[in-house]
């Protein structure tokens, strides 16, 4: 095991907390928390960025009235963080562990006073033994301010407590040089910064509540965080024991380095 792995921040997308029919995946959730509890007694600090708020919402409200799209996402995301939270809150409780809510908006990252008052805050929590769970701001994020997606702020959370890996759980096992499916595909296991390896990936279709973040964001996001020295992984978050195995090094996903 790597014994300067001190903090991490792990992200987890909307596509692997829910199943093929959109419900949240409570077995998921259990699993998460079980390596993040593994982590904990390792004495290494874990920051969890979690999506699924607006599918959250949508399993409970089904169709809404309102039909614009930023506003769906606020009701959505409104109704459903509190019942994702929910879930959290009591797998974390089972595991003896505690964890709170960080919800952020792209101004908190702001340099000086905003930024100061989040690094304060996380810092905070984990002196304390907390995790903190963290998720845009939807209810109040406005349309041209947001971010990207979750995994542009798992990068920028992963920038402000200077962690020392950030792992990207989505429902591939990496970056294939085509699509996964494809039997000539192969995974790449590792991907150093300057590498062209854009051209691998192919857009993707993705329905309302699903996730905002594709392949090619998730490539910029993992290479953008690995420049600022903090290796990123791209793996997939339904594997069984996938954070913990990633911490001790073994060979899965695809890690991009400086």
């Amino acid at each position: 095991m790597d014994d300067d792995i001190k903090k991490i921040v792990v992200k987890v997308g909307t596509n692997v907390l829910t199943n093929k029919d959109n419900r949240i995946l409570g077995p998921v959730l259990r699993e998460l928390v079980r390596q993040i509890s593994v982590l904990n007694e390792r004495n290494i600090d874990v920051v969890l960025v979690s999506s699924g708020s607006a599918i959250a919402g949508k399993e409970v409200l089904g169709e809404i009235k309102a039909t614009d799209k930023a506003i769906r996402r606020q009701i959505y995301s409104s109704v459903g963080q509190p019942r994702l939270m929910r879930h959290y809150y009591s797998i974390f409780h089972d595991y003896g562990m505690r964890c709170a809510q960080v919800l952020a908006t792209k101004r908190d990252f702001d340099a000086g006073k905003h930024r100061e008052n989040m690094i304060n805050c996380y810092q905070g929590l984990l002196a304390e033994g907390v995790t903190p769970i963290a998720n845009e701001d939807d209810a109040v994020s406005l349309s041209m301010s947001m971010f990207s997606d979750n995994d542009e702020l798992a990068s920028l959370v992963a920038e402000l407590i200077d962690a020392d890996r950030l792992i990207i759980l989505s429902d591939t096992d990496g970056l294939y040089t085509g699509h996964p499916d494809d039997e000539n595909s192969e995974k790449i296991t590792e991907v150093t910064v300057d590498q062209n390896v854009e051209k691998y990936v192919k857009a993707s279709g993705k329905k309302e509540g699903e996730g905002r973040g594709g392949m090619a964001s998730k490539l910029k996001i993992a290479k953008g965080t690995a420049k600022k020295d903090i290796p990123t992984y791209i793996a997939n978050g339904k594997r069984e024991n996938v954070i913990v195995d990633i911490v001790d090094d073994k060979e899965i996903g695809t890690k991009f380095i400086h």
